[in-house]
């Protein structure tokens, strides 16, 4: 790749393992668990990100002229648009209809999964703005002459530096659970109003109520017969809805060997064998929910699981936040409130810039209404109540 100025280079690497490690994480940081080298790793070593998937790894490295990475970030080459939780179909659509190619692009993403978080991966001390970062995909976007680059699930900082710097911004939604410093679940439960407050211990009680055992394991906890289980259950989910699972069986069992504590497992035992699942993994402040799946039916079984004993351990583990993925309006009464989910786009085909544009200019104010009407939803308590 050119120089993207005097003193900086940009270089592009077909797998994660060409960039140390400790190059790698020193740009990442330990906050978020999905940008380390070691989950980036699990997803190319398990086969769940490559040729076979459509998702062809070009990490972006940015050098100064010692060599020192300055900053990088988790990009993609892709010939599709699955797996990314940020709907560009219609894009592409009307790309190919005017006689253009929307594929391949440039997807600067965690794989499979809508996880808010750093996307520009910039060392600290170095001084160098986001937008020098944003200048070089641009640039690698014509000089591979592709349709556009993408930054999904970027932080409000990025999405603010990548729209100076002329890319177009998007917004989405979704549902968080935010921790002030409750002491306990009946802490959480005491800031809800009396409606919610009860519906929530009924469906606490009837899970749990069900003959079944849970149980919370971390990193080498997990046996490999236990993963095994859990895939089963990921995969039959999978299956029902969506027709394809994404990860591989070895993704999983990776994720228990490198990232250790990291990975928080929920499972939901009967007789001592487990029947459902709910993965998890643990950055500095934050719990991620990923993954779930069930081969039997329990009430409110997946209430319990993915959203209950989160929230249980991120208070036991004082942690701010749960996010619990994407997409669900049901989890509004259940704790998760809305939030803004942000990601950028350089389009280089003048025509579907401006359309894009103009869609966006529609969108966004549709979000905030969104936005809005959801948060009327909540079911904490109001001042007066």
């Amino acid at each position: 790749m050119p120089d993207v100025s005097p003193a900086l280079s940009l270089s592009l690497h077909a797998s994660i393992h060409e960039i140390p490690p400790a190059e790698w994480d020193a740009c990442a940081g330990t906050d978020n668990p999905f940008v380390s080298h070691a989950f980036l790793a699990c997803v190319e070593d398990s086969g769940s990100a490559g040729p076979k998937t459509g998702w062809l790894p070009r990490h972006a490295a940015l050098r100064d002229e010692g060599g020192a990475l300055l900053a990088a970030a988790p990009m993609y080459a892709k010939g599709h648009s699955y797996g990314e939780y940020v709907f560009d179909h219609g894009w592409a659509r009307a790309l190919e209809q005017a006689g253009g190619h929307y594929y391949p692009k440039l997807q600067v993403a965690v794989p499979f999964s809508p996880v808010p978080g750093p996307r520009l991966l910039m060392r600290p001390g170095t001084g160098l703005p986001a937008s020098a970062m944003a200048g070089a995909l641009a640039q690698a976007c014509g000089e591979l002459k592709l349709s556009s680059a993408h930054v999904t699930f970027c932080t409000e900082a990025e999405w603010q530096a990548l729209g100076e710097a002329g890319w177009l911004q998007r917004l989405g939604v979704q549902y968080h659970f935010e921790n002030p410093g409750y002491a306990d679940f009946d802490g959480f439960l005491g800031a809800l109003n009396a409606r919610k407050r009860k519906s929530i211990r009924r469906e606490r009680r009837d899970a749990q109520g069900a003959g079944l055992e849970f149980v919370t394991l971390r990193g080498a906890e997990i046996s490999a017969a236990q993963w095994a289980a859990f895939y089963g259950f990921y995969e039959s989910t999978v299956d029902r809805k969506w027709g394809s699972a994404y990860l591989t069986q070895q993704f999983f069992s990776l994720l228990g060997e490198r990232l250790g504590d990291r990975v928080v497992l929920m499972l939901a035992l009967q007789g001592g064998k487990p029947v459902a699942g709910a993965l998890n993994l643990a950055g500095a402040d934050t719990l991620y929910g990923r993954n779930w799946g069930a081969i039997a039916e329990f009430p409110f079984l997946h209430f319990e699981l993915c959203y209950y004993r989160a929230i249980d351990f991120a208070i036991a583990h004082g942690l701010r936040r749960v996010e619990a993925g994407a997409q669900g309006e049901h989890k509004i009464q259940r704790g998760y409130l809305p939030a803004l989910t942000y990601s950028a786009h350089f389009i280089a085909h003048r025509g579907l810039r401006r359309a894009v544009s103009d869609f966006l200019e529609l969108e966004r104010p549709a979000v905030a209404q969104e936005m809005a009407a959801l948060a009327e939803l909540s079911p904490f308590r109001k001042e007066g109540d």
